[in-house]
């Protein structure tokens, strides 16, 4: 997988920082990426991580996904070192997990999870969206791809109508206000990529697996070295057929649009 440009939201830490990781460590690495966090206190293996790398340049960006102000700083910063180039790929990776079941939810739960989880990736989406116009105008003639301009949203099965794998257990009863705010994304995206039908600017939402991060806990299946290099295989792999589309990481599974 070959891309000049990416934003990874959430990447101070578990699968936003193994991202950064990885795409440092491609034979051909991004020339920028953009890698953003919302606690200055909590960035040091981000920072460790940009200081070593010599083939890339990895920008740090505070930038809390709720806070509009800061989403549109972001994309001055950006735009500001991508130019005409644009941005090739935006990884909507930062979210929230609160454990509350039903009937012990509260709405003041359920309003952080939609806000973080559904509402901020499309507003991120947004600010981005005319420098992912950019990318996919400046590679005419270049295919559909991850390559040329794509959006990829971290979601989960526990948002899939149709996916409901049983290894989740007592966990999936327990994410109520993540489902249902990845429900939701999944459904927001699936529109906007309908909405943007022709563009050339490719947006997936994936299933990373169950991963022993903040939020999977170390009940879960997946190591997360694991899981990024299964969404960066299928990365390599995606094409205009899967536009919109909610997948896993293998692409075992395939929810399509």
């Amino acid at each position: 997988m070959e891309v000049e440009s990416v934003l990874v939201t959430g990447a101070n830490r578990g699968i936003g920082l193994e991202f950064v990781r990885q795409l440092a460590k491609l034979p051909k690495p991004p020339k920028y990426i953009f890698a953003t966090y919302r606690d200055r206190n909590k960035i040091e293996s981000l920072k460790q991580l940009r200081d070593a790398c010599k083939e890339t340049s990895i920008m740090l960006i505070k930038m809390d996904v709720t806070n509009a102000a800061q989403i549109e700083n972001a994309r001055y910063l950006i735009e500001d070192l991508v130019r005409d180039k644009g941005l090739n790929l935006l990884i909507n990776n930062a979210g929230v997990y609160i454990r509350q079941s039903f009937p012990d939810t509260t709405e003041e739960n359920m309003l952080l999870h939609f806000t973080t989880n559904t509402v901020a990736p499309v507003m991120v989406l947004k600010a981005m969206f005319p420098l992912l116009q950019q990318a996919a105008s400046y590679t005419v003639g270049m295919n559909v791809c991850v390559s040329k301009a794509a959006v990829l949203n971290i979601s989960s099965f526990g948002g899939s109508f149709q996916y409901k794998p049983n290894n989740f257990g007592r966990e999936k009863l327990l994410g109520f206000s993540s489902q249902i705010s990845k429900a939701a994304l999944n459904m927001a995206m699936k529109n906007i990529a309908r909405t943007v039908e022709g563009q050339d600017i490719l947006i997936v939402n994936m299933c990373p697996g169950w991963v022993k991060t903040d939020m999977g806990r170390n009940a879960a299946e997946l190591e997360v070295p694991e899981s990024v290099s299964a969404m960066m295989n299928t990365l390599s792999l995606l094409n205009q057929s899967h536009h919109g589309a909610f997948i896993d990481s293998s692409m075992e599974n395939y929810e399509a649009r």
